[in-house]
């Protein structure tokens, strides 16, 4: 019951729409009808600037870092058995959270700054890798759907070569492929030349094209 329990509380406070949040707070603007559509951090930066965005991707981080150190300690002061299984479904919670989250009907983002959160908590030396080759690809691409994508894929990379067991390749494996999916809009803007770069603004009130994080 008590392992159910911190299953739940991660996934919903996964779940929680900081982009949505303070979009509406901030200027009383749904993010989700402007650029992308999404509601991460990137989004949020082209319709709402830099000050909003910063807010959205530490609430973003936050509730994909809490809940699994919260959690961590928990399943360790109780003698959890199987452990890394736990712990990897633990830090699935809030990604699957923000990707498909309860208070928007099941849509969600990318899950890209979460998932960086969750990795913070189980393996932050990944964290750290993906998060040096994330800034390194948008400095020199200036696309953030590029660095999201190649850090995404990167952790499982250093989850193989770092010796980690079969379980936690396989889930990171999982998460990196998730994050690719949910990168298809970019994909398909990236090839056909419409992909915004990072500094370009959408205007609210007018659509426009916009990678998310």
């Amino acid at each position: 019951m008590g392992i159910a329990l911190l299953l739940l509380c991660a996934y919903l406070i996964g779940s929680l729409p900081f982009g949505v949040i303070i979009g509406r707070a901030w200027r009383g603007v749904d993010v989700r009808k402007y650029g992308s559509g999404n509601i991460g951090f990137s989004n949020v930066l082209r319709v709402l600037g830099p000050g909003p965005a910063s807010v959205v991707f530490i609430g973003d981080l936050l509730k994909g870092y809490a809940p699994v150190a919260a959690g961590h300690m928990l399943l360790v002061k109780w003698g959890t058995p199987e452990l890394d299984l736990w712990l990897l479904a633990l830090g699935l919670a809030p990604i699957v959270g923000h990707s498909f989250s309860v208070f928007l009907g099941f849509s969600g983002g990318r899950a890209v700054t979460t998932t960086c959160g969750v990795l913070l908590a189980l393996a932050w030396p990944a964290a750290v890798i993906g998060l040096t080759i994330w800034i390194a690809l948008v400095a020199a691409t200036r696309y953030i759907s590029v660095g999201s994508m190649v850090a995404a894929v990167s952790v499982p990379t250093y989850m193989a070569v770092s010796g980690k067991r079969w379980e936690w390749l396989a889930f990171w494996s999982a998460v990196a492929l998730l994050v690719v999916l949910r990168h298809i809009p970019n994909i398909k803007r990236l090839l056909a030349g419409t992909e915004a770069k990072i500094g370009q603004r959408v205007e609210v009130g007018k659509d426009a094209a916009a990678s998310d994080a």
